[in-house]
């Protein structure tokens, strides 16, 4: 399922992030796509809000993934903009199924690996 949502400012963005949250279930995947600076980490920053979880949210660039355990559930946060579908980063698919919400920066560096039916995809853009 791909969407893509329009932000012209900070709050829409935490806003979308805040009503995708009411919706979680474990297992879900959430796929952010877009350039940089368009809003992707301050999607996840929201959702953890949402979630309850007090921990700064960073960019998990250089580890790949960073988990938070503290809010309702576990958010597992995947920054992938660095891999390619070929670099057998496979490991990462096990997250998918665990007890926790995964989202993924840069998803389409992943798209071989994670399934169509617990993925929700959103491509980032702004201002238009």
């Amino acid at each position: 399922m791909n969407y893509k949502f329009t932000s012209r400012c900070e709050e829409d963005t935490l806003e979308l992030a805040e009503n995708i949250e009411s919706e979680k279930f474990p297992g879900m995947v959430i796929c952010l796509n877009g350039e940089l600076g368009s809003g992707k980490t301050v999607f996840v920053k929201g959702f953890a809000k949402a979630l309850g979880i007090k921990e700064t949210v960073t960019s998990p660039t250089f580890s790949l993934v960073k988990e938070y355990h503290d809010g309702e559930m576990p958010l597992f946060h995947m920054d992938v903009y660095r891999l390619d579908n070929s670099t057998g980063d496979d490991y990462l698919e096990e997250y998918f199924y665990m007890d926790g919400v995964s989202v993924i920066e840069w998803a389409d560096n992943l798209s071989d690996i994670i399934p169509d039916e617990i993925a929700l995809c959103l491509r980032r853009y702004y201002g238009i």
